[in-house]
């Protein structure tokens, strides 16, 4: 069967409650970066605003973030992009009887068995699930984006280059377009990169797990050699790098984001030391994602899936749903989204080898 999106449903703004509903309070801003009393914080779901008398969609938005109107448009912005005077959304209702309205009931899906059952086993995600239906869906999905001009986002963790089997398909998944934008941080970027250059991530060979003598000095040394050259591309043309997920990114103009953390050796050139700077442009790049997919990485996945709306409002107008993944070894990581707000994103409990070999098979890479 072949894939398809699922239908927005438009809110019929023809009923009463709609109708009549007070146009949305507005209220300036005291100072930059406060928001008035009983500001309205936005969530993952569409939310509509009645402005001078019309409901109007915020079409680019995240959780806990501020609506403004800037007289055109309702604009999303965090906290610290508030500036003083900016008419600011007021109200704490989401049904519409503040002029407010959060349509989280928005897909028309294919229809699910009409019994069901008031009691049933295994129906949370867990290493016991069954995923082979995941896996399917999450093929076709990629299928689809590819053929129909979808933004794909990664976000990985530096388990992803540990192995080269691994290494290798996320290498193909970029180089075959099914990847636009890669989100990581420094660890993942200088361990991909000491596996193309020393054969090891962390001095353990990512070929047959052999630990090379004095291997712990590895990354420090891949660090260095890339500082030396003065960027990741010289450092991947001076060495003749030919291999890996960095090196794809490169070879095939793939923007990847670094972001820095207290924790970081070095870093690399191209990583931000700004939290907010690295915030902004890792947003850019959510602002354009129909699907994102996390691995291995609970804490930058969760950053993600934070800026991440359940829908992505197209340049044709068309409203469509935005898919999200989290896949980790850990049962609580692979939900924790849920726990975060993004409770669209779906979980799968399993290590990024295996995960990742399922991929190939489906994808035939």
């Amino acid at each position: 069967m072949s894939f398809k999106l699922a239908r927005y449903i438009e809110p019929d703004f023809t009923q009463e409650r709609f109708a009549k509903a007070p146009d949305a309070r507005l209220v300036r801003a005291p100072r930059a970066k406060a928001a008035p009393r009983d500001f309205h914080a936005t969530s993952i779901f569409p939310e509509y605003f009645k402005i001078d008398g019309r409901w109007r969609l915020a079409e680019d938005t995240r959780m806990d973030a501020v609506p403004v109107w800037d007289g055109e448009r309702i604009r999303v912005v965090e906290f610290r992009n508030i500036r003083e005077g900016d008419l600011v959304v007021v109200g704490r209702t989401e049904d519409a009887s503040e002029g407010i309205y959060v349509h989280d009931e928005c897909w028309a899906r294919e229809e699910e068995d009409e019994a069901k059952n008031t009691f049933a086993f295994r129906q949370s995600r867990s290493r016991e699930t069954s995923f082979t239906q995941d896996y399917k869906d999450l093929v076709e999905l990629l299928k689809y984006e590819k053929a129909h001009g979808g933004y794909v986002v990664w976000v990985l963790g530096p388990a992803c280059s540990f192995d080269v089997e691994a290494r290798r398909v996320m290498g193909e998944l970029i180089a075959k377009g099914y990847c636009q934008a890669l989100l990581a941080g420094n660890a993942l970027a200088t361990h991909d990169l000491e596996g193309a250059y020393l054969g090891t991530a962390l001095g353990c060979d990512i070929s047959n797990q052999r630990l090379h003598y004095m291997g712990h000095y590895n990354h420090l040394d891949t660090i260095n050699a890339i500082n030396t050259y003065g960027s990741i591309p010289d450092f991947i043309r001076g060495e003749g790098i030919d291999n890996g997920i960095i090196y794809n990114c490169v070879k095939h103009r793939v923007p990847f984001v670094l972001n820095g953390s207290i924790r970081d050796d070095g870093p690399l050139p191209e990583v931000f030391e700004h939290a907010y700077v690295g915030q902004d442009t890792i947003r850019m790049h959510i602002r354009q994602a129909t699907t994102v997919i996390g691995m291995a990485t609970v804490l930058h996945t969760i950053a993600a899936g934070n800026m991440t709306p359940t829908y992505r409002v197209l340049d044709d107008g068309t409203i469509r749903p935005v898919y999200f993944y989290m896949v980790d070894t850990s049962e609580f990581a692979a939900n924790k989204l849920g726990d975060r707000g993004s409770l669209s994103a779906k979980g799968i409990v399993t290590n990024v080898q295996d995960f990742m070999r399922n991929i190939s098979r489906g994808l035939h890479i």
